[in-house]
């Protein structure tokens, strides 16, 4: 390659550096400036004490977005001095990951240079994509660096999680996010510096609360909130609260309906209505529904409530919870949502009792563990003469003919005569059922104690 190709190749790269969106422009290029993740960045903790060792790990940053898994990586590589083959499990297969892996091959025995293979969003490599890393970090031919936003434990295979240390990364505080934007803001060679912008304190405390710990969203806002802000004569931008706003429209909600923090934000969800918190409840309904959640998985939940933990304390709850499934399923969305309010504050304020589910699953606890003996005869229909001739039927006190329409008999299998397996509570409607039953049965009608059937969210 000849000099002028040479100078016109790196005035390209400069000018595509001065292109790239600030949130590129300002990536820490030193663990100096990298701002949060002391519980990983620490020089004394594991990762740059291997670093340092010369003994780097294959591992896995996993952490909700913007907070610093693709520059920690980057970091790493510059550090050690390995060829980084960074790859999107959106965009790449098979075929690169082998093209990667012979590369670094012939690197490794031509050069003695290490590859780091970085894959951004592990999650959505399948099974097979997986596999093929896999021997080729077993027999140290690559590093494997992965990144993602879901729980490793769910999204990658056992083998490979073995043998990659995983690091957590937390969303970036408040403060780490201001600094973060002060930076930006005073940097004259990768920053804003040369626009001579400020920015308002009120400005400032909205856009690092609704960029929510990403570093990205608040820095890309800030960017073209300075772009459009007004000059003043002396050549200054002010960035007021208006401007940023505006910049940023709205929060983007933290929430995948594929991955964990579905299944985290419906559990709130459940153990605050569980929990009586009308309040509670409503808000991760909020966020529910502010992340495009399907209304109908969230009424099915509230079916399940109404059954599970409200039970027969209330019976009505489970007529309010189908209600609002069909109201959901007839209104659609956004309307939809004043329903699912509806159903969510009368579950949460309506009085709680799980005896009916936990006496289910005493009796199945039965039916898997204790022998399933005959029917008793008196409770068998006799449906032709030899029946009849047998004993089916025999006995059996039909309860209409009696007064009170109740008479006492045996209604379990010998083997367990006198079980108990439903206890009442003394919560809204279950006190009465309580009291019907003690004078059927000389029942108290109350549990001795809560029990925690198989804990279900």
């Amino acid at each position: 390659m000849s000099s002028s190709e040479s100078l016109f190749e790196h005035g390209r790269k400069v000018q595509a550096e001065r292109d790239a969106p600030l949130a590129e422009r300002m990536r820490p290029r030193t663990f100096e400036e990298f701002v949060g993740q002391d519980q990983i960045v620490d020089p004394d903790r594991v990762l740059l004490r291997s670093i340092a060792a010369g003994r780097l790990p294959s591992f896995i940053l996993w952490g909700p977005p913007g907070t610093g898994k693709t520059t920690l990586a980057r970091l790493v590589a510059t550090v050690t001095q390995a060829d980084f083959q960074p790859v999107s499990a959106v965009t790449s297969g098979v075929a690169d990951l082998r093209r990667i892996v012979a590369e670094a091959k012939d690197r490794k025995g031509m050069h003695q240079q290490s590859t780091i293979l970085f894959v951004d969003e592990i999650h959505r490599f399948n099974k097979a994509q997986q596999d093929v890393i896999l021997p080729h970090v077993e027999d140290g031919t690559i590093t494997f660096i992965g990144a993602t936003t879901e729980n490793p434990s769910f999204e990658v295979i056992a083998p490979l999680l073995s043998r990659a240390r995983v690091f957590a990364l937390q969303s970036l505080t408040p403060e780490q996010m201001t600094a973060i934007v002060r930076r930006a803001l005073n940097d004259e060679v990768r920053g804003l510096g040369a626009l001579h912008a400020t920015m308002a304190e009120d400005a400032m405390e909205h856009l690092v609360n609704i960029a929510n710990g990403d570093a990205r969203i608040a820095l890309n806002a800030l960017e073209t909130a300075a772009y459009v802000s007004q000059v003043d004569a002396e050549g200054n931008r002010h960035i007021d609260l208006e401007i940023t706003a505006d910049a940023l429209q709205r929060r983007s909600p933290m929430y995948d309906k594929a991955g964990e923090s579905h299944y985290d934000t419906i559990s709130a969800f459940i153990k605050s209505v569980r929990g009586s918190s009308p309040d509670g409840a409503l808000y991760w309904l909020a966020r529910m529904i502010e992340s495009g959640e399907d209304p109908l998985f969230i009424t099915r939940r509230l079916v399940i409530l109404a059954s599970e933990d409200i039970g027969l304390a209330e019976p009505q709850a489970l007529s309010v919870a189908v209600a609002a499934q069909q109201a959901v399923h007839f209104l659609g969305m956004p309307e939809g949502r004043i329903p699912l309010a509806e159903a969510t504050v009368y579950l949460a304020t309506a009085p709680k009792s799980n005896s009916a589910y936990a006496a289910l699953n005493q009796a199945m606890k039965d039916v898997r563990e204790q022998a399933n003996e005959p029917v008793p005869l008196h409770l068998r229909n006799a449906v032709t003469g030899m029946m009849q001739d047998m004993g089916y039927g025999k006995d059996y006190k039909y309860s209409h003919s009696y007064e009170g329409h109740f008479a006492e008999q045996e209604y379990l299998p010998p083997s367990l005569k006198g079980r108990r397996y439903y206890e009442p509570s003394q919560e809204g409607a279950e006190r009465e059922i309580g009291r019907r039953l003690s004078n059927w049965w000389g029942q108290g009608g109350q549990a001795e104690e809560d029990q925690d059937p198989e804990e279900a969210d």
